[in-house]
């Protein structure tokens, strides 16, 4: 086997949505670098040009909207045709969507679930027959603390990253037979243009003003205070899961991530642990308490 052979044999190929900036373009860089194939999805294939003319060889863009169903397959389809074969995919392309639920327009609504639901969902279906065939893979699903806890003013953002959590993690069990691996990463909040750029705000109704949905929507476009993560760290977290075996189930990154996870799910058992015996009532065969009067 020729030198070139071995060493093509040792990359791994990536196909890694939302590149353009942010987690992505930190994963995406942080491959290149140490010599890895990455098939990169983005919207405007302009903003990754410098990358493109760098890695020329191992940097294929593969230009894609996520809101645009019709095209997610054939583009799976070709970045596995031009890398012959994909060792991860990374589901990373997604958006926040901030304010109170009622200010939300139908448009806003349906390009949130579209972009961080569906969206994400059609390409893992898309690219699950290739990973059959290959008998090997990973899938990746960036998500959030957000998908573990709810607060007001993140309404259709919870929406949207609760249910690629729960479409994920049923995919775990279902995959495992086909030695495909499934995880979700939980970043907290980074240093990213996450806040300023990729996120929406709803147009206020006044009676909101000072209401808990109000101050998130502030505190979105407070540049006073920035998130305390490390995107290159969370990226090469990221990647280091990635390859981990076996593959995790959940991987939180970051203080406050673990924290608002964290004292969630303490909470939510506090809520139903007292329920026990009630709500074995319902079952049948069980007599219901009567009211008292």
């Amino acid at each position: 086997m020729s030198r070139e052979t071995t060493a093509q044999s040792k990359q791994k190929r990536w196909l890694i949505t939302g590149v353009s900036t942010g987690l992505g373009r930190a994963m995406t860089e942080l491959l290149l670098e140490r010599g890895d194939v990455v098939a990169g999805t983005v919207r405007d294939e302009t903003v990754v040009s410098e990358l493109q003319s760098k890695y020329a060889e191992t940097f294929h863009v593969e230009k894609l909207d996520l809101t645009d169903f019709a095209h997610i397959k054939p583009t799976v389809d070709h970045a596995f045709s031009a890398l012959r074969r994909v060792d991860v995919i990374i589901n990373n392309a997604g958006y926040g969507l901030f304010g109170a639920a009622e200010e939300f327009t139908d448009e806003q609504i349906l390009a949130e679930l579209a972009t961080n639901l569906t969206g994400s969902i059609q390409v893992t279906r898309a690219s699950i027959p290739h990973l059959r065939a290959q008998q090997s893979g990973r899938i990746v699903q960036i998500s959030t603390f957000g998908g573990q806890g709810a607060w007001a003013g993140g309404s259709m953002y919870h929406a949207s990253k609760w249910g690629i959590e729960g479409f994920t993690e049923a995919l775990i069990e279902e995959l495992a037979p086909f030695g495909i691996g499934v995880t979700i990463i939980e970043p907290g909040s980074a240093r990213t243009n996450f806040r300023f750029k990729s996120s929406q705000m709803s147009t206020p109704i006044p009676a909101y003003d000072g209401t808990p949905a109000d101050a998130v929507r502030k505190r979105m476009r407070d540049t006073s205070s920035l998130p305390i993560g490390d995107p290159v760290k969370m990226a090469a977290a990221i990647i280091q899961a990635s390859e981990q075996k076996p593959a995790p189930r959940r991987v939180v990154l970051g203080s406050d991530s673990y924290q608002a996870i964290h004292t969630q799910l303490i909470a939510r058992l506090k809520d139903i642990e007292p329920q026990e015996q009630s709500a074995k009532l319902t079952d049948i065969g069980q007599k219901m308490k009567e009211k008292e009067a």
